[in-house]
């Protein structure tokens, strides 16, 4: 797991969703994560259902956010669990020794150690910048980046406001991988701020 990790808005609509995560998944975005706090359960199932498709098209792994069930219910690739979701050990009991399971650390590196031990795949910290999307009420600070590195080999995610310009010192330090939602969705071209991000990583 390397690269731009595509993370969703809250978009209702979803033929805009899968024309923007089109674009970015054939710009190079490395894997998807399927996150809508507030859609209802009807629409959760048919949006991951076309982003799993669209997921699969690309040979690229979906990833739930929170929903462990409809994780399992669609097949996805994986599932992302924040600190109020599902418990790690749980979710993996339930979806098997070959999903991915990702935990949201924030800024602890004792939550990360846990998720590590409870049989996570990667870790997320962050964020790292203010967010339009999330109100942290932390500052997580980039040495943290380099303590994780220090103290184990699971892949790093960071998270938090990120940009090319804000990410490319915290790849440099050892991160994995890049979450971002409005600098991709939100941006004129989808695909060129993709392949920003992208050669972070070549």
């Amino acid at each position: 797991m390397r690269g731009l990790y595509l993370v969703t808005p809250d978009w209702d609509d979803t033929t805009r969703l899968l024309a923007v995560t089109g674009a970015a998944l054939a710009a190079g975005a490395a894997l998807v994560q399927y996150r809508h706090k507030t859609a209802s359960p009807a629409l959760r199932l048919e949006q991951g259902g076309a982003l799993l498709a669209l997921c699969r098209a690309h040979g690229r792994p979906l990833i739930i956010n929170d929903h462990v069930g409809l994780c399992r219910e669609l097949g996805a690739d994986g599932v992302h669990l924040g600190g109020a979701d599902a418990a790690l050990a749980e979710a993996r009991a339930v979806l098997g020794p070959d999903s991915i399971v990702g935990a949201s650390c924030y800024g602890e590196l004792p939550r990360a150690e846990a998720a590590c031990r409870d049989g996570a795949s990667y870790v997320a910290f962050g964020g790292f910048h203010p967010s339009p999307v999330k109100q942290y009420s932390f500052v997580t600070p980039p040495a943290l980046v380099d303590a994780w590195g220090a103290r184990a080999s699971l892949p790093q995610a960071v998270i938090g406001g990120m940009t090319p310009a804000r990410a490319a010192p915290l790849v440099r330090r050892g991160a994995a991988m890049v979450a971002a939602i409005t600098a991709v969705y939100a941006a004129p071209d989808p695909g060129a701020a993709v392949r920003a991000f992208r050669a972070l990583f070549d």
